[in-house]
């Protein structure tokens, strides 16, 4: 008869808290991967409060990790502080995540939040995730993917002007005909004379018929 393997053993929220608040992210950074293993039942009364321990801490990682689980175990103590931490962390990286988690709230309720982000924050990784997390949503409104695109093409940053070409060369490719397509193609002809080979390449894909 085979042996039976036991079932592992859910992590203790105690100590799962202690390494989190440690200030130590080999410690906290463990912790915060294990909060997954906790059942959905425990999200609000365990799982979320230990989120929010780790968005406070001091290390940069930890509190990105933590925004990421935010995404994932969502809830209105979430939101609120995905919502504070999209504008005032220090770190872009931590802004980042705050906003591509944002967007997993749905877009209709995060896209003011994540347009405002955009127009505000220059950081290139923070507007890069933003374009990055609002492109991948199929149900988005096109012209608020065209109001994107329009600014992303304008940053100084080529890996910015990338991902706003290819945000327009969906809504060639998705509205094709109507005045959104239209517009969306005529931003994309003058960056095929933009200095970054990238760019270039992004607005050629995007006016191929």
């Amino acid at each position: 008869m085979a042996n039976s393997t036991p079932e592992p053993m859910a992590p203790d929220p105690e100590e799962l808290r202690a390494a989190i608040a440690s200030g130590d992210p080999v410690k906290s950074m463990p912790a915060l991967a294990k909060l997954r293993a906790l059942p959905e039942s425990a999200n609000d009364d365990v799982v979320i409060p230990l989120l929010i321990l780790g968005s406070q801490q001091q290390a940069f990682l930890v509190r990105s990790l933590s925004c990421s689980g935010l995404g994932y175990r969502r809830n209105e103590m979430g939101w609120q502080v995905l919502s504070r931490l999209v504008s005032t962390d220090e770190d872009p990286n931590v802004r980042a995540e705050a906003a591509n988690s944002l967007a997993s709230y749905g877009v209709e309720r995060s896209w003011p939040l994540l347009r405002e982000s955009f127009a505000k924050d220059e950081a290139w990784l923070v507007r890069c995730s933003i374009l990055s997390a609002l492109a991948e949503q199929p149900g988005i409104n096109p012209a608020w993917l065209l109001d994107l695109g329009r600014h992303a093409i304008t940053d100084a940053d080529g890996t910015v002007r990338v991902s706003g070409a290819e945000i327009l060369a969906r809504v060639v490719r998705e509205q094709a005909g109507d005045a959104n397509g239209v517009e969306a193609r005529a931003l994309l002809q003058p960056l095929q004379q933009d200095g970054d080979h990238r760019v270039v390449a992004a607005a050629l894909n995007g006016l191929q018929p």
